[in-house]
């Protein structure tokens, strides 16, 4: 028998390398346990909304392992003892009568007292415990036993003999000159005397295995017997029989001679083999064969024999072949010392008897017959009923059990064939009756299929009998498969693994199934499996659907058990194709799956239509949200398919079953709405406005409503409608009311700091903080929540793309809170106004006498102190806005001092630009605050250009002014029109030439819609060009495209055109006979850039005669700082430029 392999489950080594994929669920903020009970399922009513949400998330749950296909890791949970299989007592072997029980006892104890051969090491030897184990498994009373045991002795002793099977040789010497040999052996039984013996009483005289003797005559055939001889060849197989009937085991020994076979050839004939001679030694050969040829055909005499070439021997005593018999390779020996031989020879040896002096040897009922019966009560004894855990029962029979068996056995002459199927056969219709382990069965099964192709065909009646036990195990296994999930549940290890053993040897059993010539199946196995696993399907899903919904209840009190129906099922293909499926199909090729799904789905797809039916007439509150959770699971079951590569979902029975579901998942949705609104009150009626906890910085109502729309997301991916057309309409809706919900939160958090008293003298306000921050995090989840909320939108739709209606809805909540940010941003930093005035004031006043940074430190000293308390009280993104905002009125701040202190030293406009540089240092924080890009733009630059030009001297002031129009660029280039001038400098005469061409696209500055346009040239700055008029053209009447074409010199040097800010400024007026002329806007050219200026004016047919467009403009910002400086100067030379400036204003229409 071989031994059993140790088999591992694949399924439980997939467990070691499968990562989990189930995920934590997210806990609610400040809910109580109570929260996570599962509510009642009615009609949902007004209220805080936590019920309905508690419920939405027990769905949510419920989906969480839906997501992709299962792992094994997730289904096997349970590593406790499998299920009890049924067993019957009727499905063993039959009863026997007393009478065949006491000739069965006496079997046993003959094969016992009779015992012949040598015990291996692990056998046991001891008459006395063998025979005390046979009365302990007969159940007999010792004066029974002792009475058995006289009458077994008083028996004839058996007959032994010994079975030799002669099957090969190898590494034999070459005697023959081709280098082979033509070998043979010759075998037989020889007494303690040495000759053999011969059955008659005769002995032969001249025949003898000893040297010397000479063959002449036939030789009895029981005697001594010979096998066939093998030509050329070291390596000969013979695989020949033979059976020696054995006189006294303890002294009788086997003896075999292997010889090399010579035939008698002529001369002629030994000559014409030279061509096969090889090597030296082959030509020795050769020269003996020639000579022993010509001695056979010339002096010798026809009578004399020719002696064959001894190539080696074997003495084997009959009492060393081990009980179990011998399988070996035997070292071949010489006769003598001189002898010289080598190779080996493999017998394969077993002692029986052949004749038993017992009442069922005599019956004709030993060998096959007894040893089942034995082994089936061996078996029963062995496996007793007290041991605990015996379906893992591995057959481990005891010492004195194998002992007794292994004897009978090989006195019963029982192959290791017919050995393998007895212990099959006893071993399957035992397991019946009590459960043994699958993975001894498939031991037998292998140890079977290992001898089935070597030993011959099974006389009928074995082959029969074992077809037997073929078909009741099948049939046992069968009704095992009906009831899989009874007895192999998914969730447990160890029955998933006897699962996968009992489908092995049910495997096994095909493999028999071509060698039979009597079929023990009618159909494939395959077959009868695949129907077993329909039937049992479809009773597994009747007394589901009895037991959660019966058929005879309305239809709303059956749709809650439909729900859980729908769930069991889901966990059912789950449990099919994470655990059952590659079992199957690896093991039995039976796609067990797809069988599943097809059958489970088909049934559960038409309840679902009946029940939506009957019930779609009575929709109620109720009604829909079971309707709803009963969508989800069946779209799960869909979905389930779909994750499957290869499958599509459109073949299903439940394609299309969204379609009656509809008006269910509107109204559903509808109750989310007001729910969710609810939910949000409620949270915000109970918040304190304080951080949940240390490491956070909101309140609980935000951690609720980030939560709600969080479930809210969730809950629409695991709807996934199916319709593109009816997903549009629901996912709109859908994001407009969490839109809503939104704003109804930040609205809510508004009122209620609104109506809490403020701390007195309290600039940084914590509920204001939290409120912010609240508002920060529902406007991060809700996006996030909208994104999630995206829908198919059919063949056009692009993957990763937005539909339209939720971007422009997620947009326009965006500003909403963004805007609801900023306000109550501005609300927290307007606390702050009155105390950084006073600072920024306590610079201004501060005396010459001390240093900036001593003026500076009581606002840096007060900024550091309350941004420490933002820092610690908001977040990232509510920290920078408030940032911007002091950052803001720092800015305004300062600007309002300048403009409240004028005709000061220079000393106070450094002091500003000293706390200027301080605070974008101190904002920035070395990266950690706000960017320089925002510290530097905006009222940063106007406040610094207003420094700057208050520590500039009246003329550089006036210079910067020309510099500022020149700086200046039209925001909308054909807003004023378009002058073309042509400018040049006249190195010889040293006059700059400059000819106003035409304009175009000028203001209607009349009440006719028309102007009366003329152009005034004048050169600037006037400290440049002090003696220099400003000139100007004829007016031309009534259009809007004038054309000039007038020429003006001005007398200047080429080097004052050359310093900075010098410039031409064009300035085009409208003509008014009775009021004072009107501004239509302005352009400036720089004097640095015109031709014989900034390079040598080569010929009139130059580039610089081309001429150049100038877009009018009117004054910006920018322009006017310079000139608000040069107002507050009381300088004679600030002063008039300030008046010619003011006259000219007067003309200017107000900016645009």
């Amino acid at each position: 028998m071989s031994t059993l392999l140790e088999i591992k489950s694949s399924v439980l080594r997939q467990v070691q390398v499968c990562p989990s994929f189930r995920r934590k669920t997210e806990q609610e903020p400040a809910s109580t346990s109570a929260d996570l009970q599962e509510p009642a399922t009615g009609a949902w009513k007004p209220g805080d909304g936590v019920e309905f949400f508690a419920h939405m998330r027990l769905i949510l749950k419920k989906g969480e392992g839906r997501q992709g296909l299962p792992c094994p890791e997730v289904l096997l949970r349970s590593g406790s003892p499998a299920p009890a299989e049924p067993v019957d007592s009727n499905r063993g072997l039959r009863a026997l009568t007393q009478e065949e029980v006491e000739m069965l006892y006496e079997e046993a104890l003959y094969t016992v007292l009779h015992r012949a051969g040598t015990m291996s090491p692990d056998q046991v030897d001891d008459e006395e415990v063998l025979l005390a184990y046979l009365q302990q498994v007969f159940g007999t009373n010792p004066e029974q036993h002792a009475e058995a045991i006289e009458r077994v002795k008083k028996a004839k002793a058996p007959s032994y003999a010994l079975k030799v099977s002669v099957m090969r040789a190898k590494n034999l010497l070459a005697k023959d000159p081709n280098g082979f040999s033509d070998p043979y052996c010759m075998l037989g039984i020889l007494p303690a005397s040495g000759t053999p013996r011969e059955q008659s009483g005769q002995k032969e005289q001249r025949f003898s295995f000893r040297k010397g003797s000479k063959r002449s005559g036939p030789l009895p055939a029981k005697c001594i017997q010979v096998t066939e001889v093998k030509s050329s060849t070291l390596n000969p197989v013979w695989k020949e029989h033979f059976l020696f009937e054995i006189e006294d085991v303890s002294t009788d020994q086997l003896h075999l001679d292997i010889w090399d076979h010579d035939d008698d050839v002529s001369l002629a004939e030994a000559c014409r083999k030279l061509n096969e001679v090889i090597g030296l030694k082959g030509m020795s050969r050769y020269f003996k064969q020639i000579v022993k040829s010509a001695r056979a055909n010339g002096t010798a005499g026809p009578t004399e024999d020719h002696t064959d070439d001894f190539l080696g021997c074997l003495n084997i005593p009959v009492r060393e072949v081990p009980v179990a018999g011998a399988d070996r390779w035997f070292k071949l020996e010489p006769r003598s010392s001189a002898s010289r031989v080598q190779g080996d020879c493999h017998l394969v040896l077993r002692l029986i008897t052949t004749q038993r002096d017992t009442i069922m040897s005599q019956r004709g009922r030993f060998g096959f017959l007894s040893y089942l019966l034995l082994l089936s009560r061996v078996l029963r004894f062995e496996h007793r009923v007290e041991e605990p855990n015996s379906s893992s029962w591995h057959g481990e029979l005891s010492g004195p059990g194998t002992t007794i068996l292994c004897l009978h056995g090989a006195q019963s002459n029982l192959s290791p064939l017919q050995l393998a199927v007895l212990h099959w056969q006893v071993s399957s219709r035992h397991h019946q009756t009590r459960t043994l382990d699958y993975g001894y069965l498939l031991g037998l099964l292998e140890d079977m299929q290992a001898h089935w192709e070597e030993a011959p065909l099974l006389p009928q009646e074995q082959e029969e009998s074992l077809a037997d036990s073929f078909s009741a195990f099948s049939e046992f296994g069968l009704r095992l498969l009906r009831q899989l999930r009874d007895y192999f549940p998914a969730t447990n290890s160890t029955a998933v693994y006897r699962l996968e053993l009992l489908l092995k040897c049910l495997d096994k059993l095909q493999l028999f199934q071509p060698s039979f010539e009597i079929c023990p199946f009618e159909t494939e196995l395959n077959m009868d499996i695949a129907a077993a696993l329909k039937r049992g399907n479809r009773e597994w899903y009747d007394r589901l659907l009895s037991a959660k919904s019966p058929r005879e209840l309305p239809g709303p009190q059956r749709l809650a058990g439909l729900v859980e129906l729908a769930d069991v099922i889901y966990e059912d293909l789950q449990a099919c194709y994470g655990i059952y499926a590659s079992l199957f199909h690896g093991i039995l090729k039976v796609d067990f799956f797809t069988l599943t799904f097809r059958q489970l789905e088909r049934l559960v797809a038409e309840e679902a239509w009946v029940l939506t039916e009957e019930l779609s007439p009575k929709m109620t509150l109720q009604v829909a949200s079971g309707l709803f959770e009963l969508y989800l699971t069946l779209a799960d079951i869909q979905h389930f398919w779909s994750y499957i590569p290869g499958r599509d979902s459109r073949s299903l029975a439940l394609a299309g079953i969204h379609t009656p579901f509809l008006p269910a998942v509107k109204l559903w949705l509808q109750v989310l709405r007001d729910q969710s609104k609810w939910r949000l009150q409620g949270a915000v009626d109970v918040d304190t406005l304080e951080p949940v906890d240390a490491s956070s910085r909101h309140s609980s109502s935000a951690a609720t409503a980030s939560l709600c729309f969080s479930h809210i997301q969730e809950l629409w991916v695991r709807l996934a409608w199916p319709d593109p057309a009816q997903a549009q309409g629901l996912g709109t809706q859908l994001s407009q009311d969490l839109c809503e919900a939104a704003l109804f939160y930040t609205e809510l958090l508004r009122k209620k700091v609104d109506a809490q008293p403020g701390a007195a003298g309290e600039a940084v306000s914590e509920p204001l903080c939290v409120v912010l921050n609240n508002v920060e995090l529902v406007r991060r989840a809700s996006g996030q929540a909208l994104r999630g909320l995206a829908w198919p939108e059919g063949a056009l739709g692009l993957e990763g793309v937005l539909p339209r209606p939720l971007l422009s809805c997620i947009q326009a909540l965006e500003e909403d809170l963004h805007r609801e940010a900023h306000t109550v941003t501005a609300h927290l930093t307007s606390k702050m106004v009155a105390d950084i005035r006073k600072y920024v004031q306590h610079i201004s006043l501060s005396p010459d006498s001390i240093q900036n940074d001593e003026a500076v430190a009581p606002l840096m000293k007060y900024l550091d102190e309350k941004l420490a308390l933002l820092n610690a009280s908001l977040v990232k993104e509510n920290l920078s806005r408030v940032l911007e905002a002091l950052w803001e009125l720092l800015l305004q701040a300062i600007l309002q001092a300048l403009g409240a202190n004028s005709d000061v030293s220079a000393d106070f406009y450094g002091r500003f630009h000293f706390t200027l540089e301080a605070l974008v240092s101190f904002f920035h924080a070395e990266g950690q605050g706000l960017p320089l890009e925002s510290l530097r733009d905006g009222s940063y630059k106007r406040l610094e250009e207003e420094l700057r030009l208050h520590k500039c001297s009246t003329r550089e002031c006036i210079e910067q002014f020309y510099l500022d129009k020149l700086k200046q660029r039209s925001l909308e280039q054909n807003r004023f029109g378009r002058l073309s001038v042509r400018c040049h400098y006249e190195a010889a005469e040293q006059r700059l030439a400059v000819e106003v061409l035409h304009a175009a696209d000028l203001l209607p500055l009349d009440a006719n819609g028309l102007s009366d346009p003329f152009v005034i040239v004048e050169l600037g700055p006037p400290h440049l060009f002090p003696l220099v008029r400003s000139q100007r053209t004829q007016v031309k009447a009534r259009t809007l495209h004038p054309v000039f074409d007038e020429l003006f010199h001005f007398s200047v040097p080429a080097e004052a055109c050359r310093h900075r800010g010098a410039c031409v400024l064009f300035t085009v007026m409208d003509h008014d006979w009775l009021s004072t002329n009107d501004f239509a806007g302005e352009a400036a050219l720089s004097l640095g850039s015109v031709s014989g200026i900034a390079r040598p004016q080569v010929g009139a047919g130059s580039r610089a005669g081309q001429p150049i467009t100038l877009h009018l403009r009117r004054p910006r910002a920018q322009v006017r700082s310079a000139l608000r400086m040069l107002e507050g100067r009381t300088n004679k030379e600030a002063q008039e430029f300030v008046k010619k400036l003011k006259e000219l204003e007067k003309c200017m229409e107000a900016d645009p």
